[in-house]
Order: C-alpha cells, then sequence, then structure tokens
C-alpha cells in the first residue's frame, strides 16, 4: 500500500527521490542521508544520485543488491513488489526513480505503485 512520505525539510519533491528512499531505508534525516551520499560520490568521482555511487553506499551499510526476474518485466510493479514482500525493508531502482518498500508498504511523495522496478536492495537482518 502507498504510503505518503516526505522527508525533505523544504518538502521539496523531486529530484531526491534516492535521497528521501535511502533515508527511509535506513531510518536517517533527509540531510544526513544527502550528505553521506555525496561523500560516497566525491569517493566514485560521480553524481550522489548515480546509481553506482547509491548501491555502493547501501552495500557498504549491510544491503544485498538483487534481481528481478524477467518473466513479466512489463507486468511486474511496485505494488506487486511491496505484496509480495510483506516483511522487511528494500530499496528499488525504477527507470529514473528509486522507492522503498517497507514490511509491504511503499513510501513515497506520490503513488509509484503502478511503476515498474529493475532491481532493488534487500536490507540484511541485523546480527
Amino acid at each position: 500500500m502507498f504510503v505518503f512520505f516526505n522527508p525533505n525539510p523544504d518538502a521539496k519533491r523531486v529530484g531526491d527521490c534516492t535521497v528521501r528512499a535511502i533515508a527511509k531505508a535506513m531510518n536517517t534525516v533527509w540531510d544526513k542521508t544527502y550528505l553521506a551520499l555525496c561523500v560516497e560520490g566525491l569517493r566514485l568521482h560521480d553524481m550522489p544520485s548515480a546509481n553506482s555511487v547509491w548501491g555502493s553506499y547501501l552495500k557498504a551499510n549491510g544491503f544485498r543488491q538483487h534481481a528481478l526476474p524477467d518473466t513479466c518485466p512489463e507486468c511486474y510493479t511496485v505494488a506487486a513488489f511491496a505484496e509480495e514482500h510483506p516483511q522487511g525493508t528494500y530499496v528499488l531502482a525504477l527507470s529514473g526513480h528509486v522507492v522503498t518498500v517497507e514490511n509491504g508498504d511503499y513510501y513515497d511523495t506520490w503513488d509509484s505503485g503502478d511503476e515498474v522496478p529493475v532491481y532493488y536492495f534487500e536490507k540484511r537482518e541485523e546480527q
């Protein structure tokens, strides 16, 4: 189910989906997430919103990347993923967008449930 979520301090809704999604997934504030992604981007000499940068950041923070089955790439949606994952925290990469699914709900500034995920990161259970 869609849950409105916007941790941006100025309530901006465009261009920061990566920061918003990771802030939700890691239970951190927008500013801290933004700075951490900037540092990772500097380390990798790329932009903070680049897939390689935020992917590297998530992996360094205990997330594992997964591919999605290619059985019906146009019909498997964010909403379907959320329904099939009632437990856990996931960061989904879409074409030009990033969204977090947590315990069967997807958190975003708009209802991205009909969008198609390309791959995802799963938060590993704390040991």
